[in-house]
């Protein structure tokens, strides 16, 4: 959006309706729910804008609808002086300064719970991607290279029997647990505190570097925070398994992607699985050079339910802030 097309929505005259900004392209219902109560200036394209085009955007809005991938930092906010109600369509909430919000009495929102289950689904996908090197042996097929079948083409660790240790035990952790389970995998978890659902699920908890040392296939699914900011760095790597997996279903940062890349090719561990990076849409490039590592644009919710359930469920936030009645997931202490 140009600086002269901001500048005149800024200038159209007001409606009775809050005005919205919705920052990226969002479901057609989505957009149906919303139209009527509010004003609403859309992002109809996947790319995000930059920083000043956000300021720009925002500055008349009343609520702002944004995703994870969206940046809404201190400047943004002191952009938008009549910003009221913030909505994200995630889980996670950490690219909103909740400092901010909280000076300012803007409520904000996330979407726990409705992905849970699909985000489980792919954190097993891609351990048993990563465990049996699937997309590392289809490269190889793809190239040509197969000239026939042999004992050792492709060796992988086993699934079954194995030990699972899932760092953040929360819904969706659990969620992984359960599923572990069925392939009689003996669980470890490293949490800030006791999880009764985890007990339940025979899962064992353990400081960090004991799970590290343990763990057959080590899972992370922990929020990122500047205290979980490369909490898994080169140190922590050196203490796992030489033939461990690391699989990263959570958020980009926690994991120090260089550190990872370097022992990937070193043989400090054996494989890792990635569904989020450190400053994505880029990826380290040492990254893409690792052939013993499976890599996947952040879909860790992508099914239609999840998604589709997780856009409605910011909408109806928005909804619920316009006529007054309590907001159904708020972010708490603001």
């Amino acid at each position: 959006m140009s600086n002269q097309d901001s500048n005149a929505l800024s200038k159209e005259p007001q409606s009775s309706k809050p005005r919205l900004l919705i920052t990226r392209r969002v479901f057609p219902a989505v957009l149906d729910a919303l139209n009527e109560h509010f004003e609403i200036k859309h992002n109809d394209a996947d790319e995000p804008w930059g920083p000043e085009q956000m300021r720009a955007n925002i500055a008349p809005m009343d609520a702002l609808y944004t995703v994870a991938t969206d940046r809404i930092d201190a400047a943004v906010i002191a952009a938008a002086p009549q910003l009221r109600m913030i909505a994200t369509g995630s889980v996670g909430y950490n690219h909103i300064d909740l400092g901010s919000c909280r000076e300012r009495g803007i409520p904000v929102t996330n979407t726990p719970d409705v992905l849970t289950e699909a985000t489980a689904d792919m954190a097993w996908a891609l351990l048993m991607a990563t465990a049996r090197r699937v997309t590392e042996s289809e490269r190889w097929l793809r190239a040509g290279s197969w000239k026939g079948w042999a004992w050792d083409q492709f060796l992988g660790a086993d699934l079954y029997g194995a030990t699972l240790g899932i760092v953040g035990m929360g819904r969706i952790g659990c969620a992984i647990a359960r599923r572990a389970q069925g392939f009689s995998m003996r669980i470890c978890y490293h949490n800030r505190s006791e999880s009764a659902q985890a007990d339940a699920l025979g899962a064992s908890r353990l400081s960090l570097e004991e799970l590290l040392a343990t763990a057959d296939h080590v899972m992370l699914v922990l929020p990122y925070s500047q205290a979980t900011h490369h909490v898994i760095g080169a140190g922590q790597l050196q203490g796992m398994k030489s033939t461990a997996t690391l699989i990263n279903i959570a958020r980009g940062g926690i994991v120090d992607d260089a550190a990872l890349a370097d022992a990937l090719k070193q043989g400090r561990i054996a494989a890792a699985g990635l569904d989020v990076f450190e400053g994505e849409p880029t990826v380290h490039p040492a990254l893409l050079a690792c052939d013993n590592i499976v890599l996947t644009p952040h879909i860790g919710s992508a099914t239609l339910s999840s998604r589709l359930g997780m856009a409605m469920l910011a909408a109806r936030n928005l909804l619920a802030w316009r006529s007054g009645s309590p907001l159904l997931t708020p972010v708490p202490g603001l």
